[in-house]
């Protein structure tokens, strides 16, 4: 008990006040999240000047226009972000478990996964867990992955960068194969054609829509595009292909998009399929938080989904 009260009569700052600091953080501004607080702007600054003054060094740097981080103050910022994350779900675990509250599952989807694949991962937990609810959000790739490493999701389902943080593990991969697609019509050819110069030359004529490079994936395909030696100047970048694939079967161009999102589309109307020997791939992951255990529903909820 000694070391408990020693522990509390020196702890610098409480979990109220850590989460004043990651509003004004968030917001770069003391009126906007004294406002969302509650509080006035003074009494807020006295919250973080009491948390500055504990620690012996300053977090926050003021400015007429705005507050900027120093570089204590962000890694206060990623410890508190872990930390508030984490007592918000255990009080989330103990509403589900004790008091009867519905439990949830938190899954953040990558914007470069078509809709064509929601059915595979929601349909059977629908059917087999129809207690336990989903919220489902569309993000990119590195949102998705500081939203787990927050404990602000549960699940994230995206094309993988090429180092995970160590906070967060793979629980399933699989493959997804892309293909090249092109408006239907006269002047399509069915398959490219096989002299390099006039392959080349074919590809160059064509209005390219491409998956912007925010995006893991768009990387990884721009990467391919140069070791195939297709120099590809894309007319039109965009954040999906569920949108890509529409834009192509208006005419408005050819693109490599994912054969399972096509499902979707009356492609022997609108689109072309054009084999591609070897074409461009992906890996999509299921990345979760290192936790000594998975609550049962969330290791249901994976063991649902059909990759």
């Amino acid at each position: 008990m000694r070391i408990v009260n020693r522990f509390l009569s020196t702890v610098p700052f409480d979990l109220y006040e850590l989460a004043l600091f990651q509003l004004v953080v968030r917001h770069r501004s003391f009126t906007k999240a004294a406002t969302i607080a509650g509080l006035t702007q003074s009494a807020l600054t006295r919250q973080i000047q009491g948390i500055e003054k504990s620690l012996g060094l300053p977090l926050l740097e003021r400015t007429t226009r705005t507050v900027r981080v120093t570089p204590a103050g962000e890694y206060l910022l990623g410890e508190a972000t872990r930390l508030l994350g984490d007592v918000e779900r255990s009080l989330e675990h103990i509403a589900q478990e004790f008091v009867g509250a519905r439990k949830e599952v938190r899954v953040q989807v990558s914007r470069t996964i078509g809709l064509a694949y929601l059915p595979g991962f929601f349909h059977a937990n629908l059917r087999r867990l129809p207690q336990v609810g989903l919220r489902v959000g569309c993000q990119y790739s590195n949102a998705i992955l500081t939203a787990l490493e927050a404990n602000e999701q549960d699940v994230g389902v995206l094309c993988p960068p090429k180092n995970l943080p160590k906070t967060l593990r793979v629980t399933h991969r699989f493959q997804d194969a892309f293909t090249l697609i092109a408006p239907a019509g006269p002047a399509t050819p069915l398959t490219l054609p096989s002299a390099p110069s006039a392959r080349n030359e074919w590809l160059q004529q064509q209005n390219w829509l491409l998956l912007d490079n925010h995006s893991n994936t768009g990387q990884l395909l721009r990467a391919w595009l140069a070791r195939q030696g297709w120099q590809i100047s894309p007319a039109m970048q965009l954040d999906n292909f569920d949108l890509i694939i529409n834009l192509v079967s208006l005419g408005l161009g050819v693109s490599l998009v994912p054969i399972r999102a096509l499902a979707l589309y009356n492609q022997r109307q609108k689109i072309v399929r054009i084999p591609v020997p070897n074409c461009f791939a992906r890996e999509l992951v299921v990345v979760v938080r290192q936790h000594r255990q998975l609550p049962a529903h969330i290791r249901d909820f994976i063991a649902n989904v059909l990759f």
